[in-house]
This record gives structure tokens, sequence and C-alpha cells, in this order.
């Protein structure tokens, strides 16, 4: 599977979004964009697909044009396989991107005060964007996520990508009984990464809600940090979970360092308009 072109945002509005991803046009939903469309209706009819969402578990596909089954592209020094799901998904958060970054970045740091490869854990790790910016940088990854195929399609990434030998540990695990056994190991990561859906269900069913499990869950992240934490990277697509909210959740579980928060956005190739698209908080040690 050869990578073709790339990604970008060409328009927004009217809740939805027009994407190019590699070779493809496509439409889909997005609800924070409630401004008018920059661009003619005839550059949206051009669209090779259109993911529409009518109402609760009413969602579906509508092709134009033959799309594959899957196709791969390149952004931000990676490699990815995109195909359409069920959800509207791709495989790709291409609002990540700034995150991707700052992780490397803090990998790089960390690894030239230690003078050795940190150790990160990433959780409800998808199809690893953020996983495979840690192991270019150096680290070494634990990949945690509940669905077995996401984790298959993040080791797939990471091949594509050049990074089948890098050192990650590919976990199918549901993450707070993952944690806990972490702890009773007394296992220690100097970097964490947390994007936490607002509600889903472990590999045995278990029920994650982030309104009730998130600040527990970092209250065990910083247990997991040892004496001389590193980094934590959270990041949120709930509504209501601002960044300053994200970040005074984080700042109860970590202890004094540097704190930063923000909105994920992508920029539209023409103009450079932002579309809002979740939520961050950072800290870091340094």
């Amino acid at each position: 599977m050869t990578p073709s072109d790339t990604y970008q945002l060409i328009d927004s509005g009217d809740g939805r979004k027009l994407e190019q991803v590699g070779p493809h046009l496509l439409v889909r939903p997005a609800a924070q964009a409630v401004w008018r469309p920059r661009l003619p209706k005839g550059r949206w009819k051009a669209a090779d697909a259109v993911f529409v969402r009518e109402g609760e578990g009413d969602m579906s596909w509508t092709a134009r044009k033959p799309l594959p089954d899957q196709w791969a592209i390149e952004l931000a020094g990676a490699t990815f396989r995109i195909k359409t799901t069920g959800f509207g998904h791709l495989g790709l958060f291409a609002e990540q991107q700034g995150n991707w970054a700052w992780i490397r970045e803090q990998v790089k740091t960390l690894a030239g005060r230690t003078q050795r490869p940190p150790s990160v854990l990433n959780m409800f790790a998808y199809t690893g964007g953020s996983t495979l910016a840690a192991l270019a940088a150096g680290a070494e990854v634990t990949h945690l996520d509940a669905s077995r195929g996401i984790v298959d399609w993040a080791r797939e990434n990471a091949a594509l990508s050049g990074l089948a030998d890098a050192p990650c540990r590919w976990m199918v695990d549901d993450v707070r009984k993952f944690v806990q056994r972490e702890l009773r190991r007394e296992r220690v990561y100097d970097g964490i990464i947390l994007d936490p859906p607002s509600f889903g269900r472990g590999s045995k069913g278990q029920v994650w809600k982030i309104e009730e499990h998130l600040a527990p869950l970092l209250a065990d992240c910083r247990a997991l940090m040892g004496a001389a934490p590193g980094f934590v990277l959270l990041s949120a697509h709930t509504p209501g979970f601002s960044p300053i909210a994200l970040q005074n959740m984080l700042a109860d579980a970590m202890p004094e360092g540097r704190m930063t928060c923000g909105e994920m956005t992508i920029a539209e190739a023409e103009g450079g308009r932002l579309l809002p698209s979740g939520t961050w908080a950072r800290w870091s040690g340094a």
C-alpha cells in the first residue's frame, strides 16, 4: 500500500467539513462548524463520499464514487492506513498534530536528561498517532487500547511508518484494570498520554464514563510516574470539557510544573480559518 498525498481540511460550515484525504474528497460531520461554508456548493457536491448522522444510531456513508477498502496517507512524518468506518472515523485525527510535535519534544528532552530511552504509556491509544510520535523520537512505548482490531491497525501504521521494530508493547486491555496491575507491579513511566472517550467499554465490557472515571485515573497516572515524572498529555473530544476544565483536573493530580491548555484545531487549506476539534491540557516537570 503506497501512501498517496496527505490530509487537508478544504472547507467547513453548516455542521460539516470537506476534507481531502489522500486522493479522496470526503464530507463528514463537524458539530462546531456553526458558520457558513466559503466554497460553492459545487465543490462540496464533488466529494467522493459523504458520512451522514441522522440521529442516534442512524449513521452511514453515501459513496458518490467508488472508494477502495483502504488507502494510505502521510502526515506529520508518519504513514497512516485510512478506511471509512461505521462511526465516520477514518483512523486519523489530524487535529492532534500539535500534540504529536509536543510529544516528540518532551521525549527528546527527557532522553537528553536521563541518557536512556524514556518510557511512555499511551492510553486510549486508538490507531497510534501519539505512539508513532513517541517512538520516532526515541521512546519505549506501551500502546494500550481495549479493541484488538484498533491495536492491530496501530501496529500496521507503525510498520507503514518504518517503526515495526521500534520498542513498543501492544496491549489490548481495559485501561483502568491495566493501570491497577501496573501499580501493583510497581512499574514506572516517564510520560503518559491519554485521550479518553466520553463513553466506552473495556476489553471485557467494562463501562467507561469520563465524568466518573477520569479524575481517579489521573490520580493513578501520577502514582505510575514515580518521584520524577516527565510529562502528561490529556486530550478530549467531550462537549463541556473545556481546556481550562482539563487543566484543572490535571493540576489536581500532578505536582507543580509547567501547565498549559488549549483547543485542538485544524486550519482550512485556503484562508487558514480554524475548525475547533477538541481540547488538551499538558503538564511537564521540566
